[in-house]
């Protein structure tokens, strides 16, 4: 079962000799921490099994383009999108040259078209075939298109043959890999803060003032930050979501305490709040349980504080980008839109929570606004809303010096 939080690699296997080191390749990416799927070619389902990658990476082995959309939710854009790299070990003169040429064809080609995340190719076949003028031209097309390439080896080759050719070792892929997500760190040195989930204001030992938020949106914001190198703090409120890897994870209850822990994160880089702090509290909190009566009691309310604008309008201290989210169930924009200004943050993220379908959900469909203009993602998984928008804030600290 594979842990959302973990790194994730998707394995293209074709069909080369070179495709019985894909198993050890697994292996060893899973005791790195990495989860891995798995892709096999109908040419590379000769060499290797998909029953054998499916038991050493412990999840399902796709290969054909079509059973993504008949037996699983996840279509290929999703399966493409939903890893942080994808491997293509061993990558044959065929697969190469249909990737060059923009062939989609079939899974694997259409993955590898399809994908926005780093691709890593470790091709493997005959010296003479590895020398040809077409693949050479082929290799030179596909790493300025930006694909990344270890290998190929000299050394004796299945065929008999001794010459450059042979699929570079799995240790040599995995620390080629390694070279890559650290190219791909833009946020390395910048901090980084997110607030998520509910927070829970007490009314009594039992009952308490809430929210329907779950967390899944800020705790993957959090996760995307991270992964881009930035040293992430992670403010929650109580969910059932797990704290993400290489995540700095505070757990809170009451609005007071997530701004506490909120102030003392800081100074950092970017804050996203994310949370859907309780907008009121109780004037007093009763020591014992309020018990039922015939009369309903009356429960005294005053304004919580505010995290947004407390951190957005700090003299001291604000973050270079400080950014919100608005859960609104009528005029959405305008809503959003004086939302950005009363509270003085740069960027709001804003979503219809009138439908109750964004709640508990893995989808989202925001609108991003901004002080010039907003604009309409489309509806998406939260994973891939958490990658947009760290990638937003890469490009605008980008900007601004360290």
């Amino acid at each position: 079962m594979r842990d959302h939080n973990d790194p994730r690699m998707l394995l293209i296997v074709s069909g080369g000799i070179a495709a019985y080191k894909s198993l050890e390749l697994v292996r060893r990416a899973r005791e790195r921490g990495l989860s891995v799927g798995c892709v096999v070619t109908a040419a590379g389902a000769r060499f290797v099994t998909p029953l054998s990658l499916e038991v050493v990476s412990g999840e399902s082995v796709y290969s054909d383009l079509f059973e993504l959309t008949e037996t699983h939710e996840m279509g290929h854009i999703e399966l493409a999108r939903g890893s942080d790299i994808i491997l293509v070990a061993p990558a044959t003169a065929n697969l190469m040259a249909k990737v060059a040429g923009g062939i989609a064809d079939d899974l694997a080609s259409t993955l590898l078209i399809a994908t926005d995340k780093p691709v890593l190719m470790a091709p493997a076949m005959n010296v003479e075939m590895w020398k040809h003028p077409a693949v050479q031209r082929v290799f030179e097309q596909l790493k300025v298109d930006g694909v990344h390439f270890v290998g190929p080896e000299s050394g004796n080759l299945a065929c008999g043959d001794v010459g450059l050719g042979r699929m570079a070792e799995p240790s040599t892929i995995l620390k080629a890999m390694d070279d890559i997500f650290l190219v791909n760190r833009p946020l390395e040195g910048r901090k980084a803060l997110v607030t998520s989930g509910p927070t829970r204001e007490p009314l009594d030992p039992v009952r308490f003032l809430s929210n329907r938020s779950s967390g899944k949106q800020g705790h993957a914001i959090a996760l995307a930050l991270s992964r881009l190198g930035a040293e992430t703090t992670l403010v929650t409120g109580p969910t059932d979501e797990p704290d993400p890897q290489s995540v700095r994870a505070v757990h809170i209850e009451t609005a007071a305490e997530m701004m506490a822990a909120c102030e003392s994160a800081l100074p950092t880089d970017v804050a996203v709040c994310a949370a859907a702090v309780s907008d009121w509290k109780s004037v007093e909190t009763s020591s014992k349980k309020i018990k039922k009566t015939n009369r309903v009691p009356e429960i005294d309310l005053v304004e919580n504080i505010d995290i947004l604008s407390n951190l957005a309008q700090r003299s001291h201290g604000r973050p270079h980008l400080v950014i919100g989210f608005s859960a609104e169930t009528d005029n959405l924009l305008s809503e959003a839109r004086a939302k950005r200004l009363r509270k003085g943050c740069d960027w709001i993220l804003a979503n219809d929570v009138a439908s109750g379908d964004v709640f508990g959900s893995d989808d989202n469909t925001v609108h991003f606004v901004t002080a010039d203009s907003d604009e309409l993602w489309p509806r998406m998984t939260k994973t891939s809303v958490a990658e947009r928008l760290a990638d937003r804030v890469s490009n605008a600290l980008l900007q601004l010096p360290r």
